[in-house]
């Protein structure tokens, strides 16, 4: 026996039932519909990186290549300069070397001047005479050095004349 209960919580649970079944159903469509924005927001980007990939990394590869073309020419260029200016600073050190030599050249012989005009006559004498005889000197060491190479090859000259003569002698000797 069904009591009016019975089909009133049969009812219920249907009820119920397809209620669940509904609510399950709108979960579905709004997941369906939220699938669907995302598949249309992945076809999009797809569709952005299809287009990237035969029309935009084309451009972008020669940008690339035109860019890499450019970093070579800058490498160049600062290479070439760099060595310009090297070789200039190179110059200016040997022409600012070369002034301050002539100018401390030119300031000793001041100097020297100025002492000497500072000096009694006998000490000036004496520095002449001093002036001459290093002259002297260097001529007797130059002449020193002459001797001493004619010497040598005199030396030796005549060391192979006296090997000569000893060959000649023990060839005399055996004969």
């Amino acid at each position: 026996i069904v009591t009016r209960d019975d089909v009133e919580e049969s009812l219920k649970a249907v009820f119920q039932f397809v209620k669940d079944k509904e609510q399950l159903l709108e979960d579905l469509r709004s997941q369906i519909e939220e699938t669907k924005k995302k598949i249309v927001e992945k076809q999009r980007e797809r569709d952005y990186w299809l287009e990237y990939k035969n029309v935009g990394s084309k451009i972008h590869a020669e940008r690339i290549s035109r860019l890499e073309k450019d970093i070579a020419d800058v490498k160049y260029e600062l290479e070439k300069t760099e060595e310009y200016y090297s070789k200039a600073l190179e110059v200016v050190r040997e022409e600012n070397q070369k002034m301050f030599d002539r100018h401390m050249k030119l300031l000793s012989e001041e100097a020297l001047k100025n002492a000497v005009g500072y000096l009694d006559k006998d000490c000036r004498r004496e520095i002449e005479e001093n002036e001459w005889l290093k002259e002297e000197v260097q001529i007797y060491r130059k002449e020193e050095k002459d001797l001493k190479a004619s010497v040598q090859l005199l030396e030796e000259e005549n060391t192979s004349l006296v090997a000569k003569l000893i060959d000649i002698k023990l060839q005399h000797l055996r004969v």
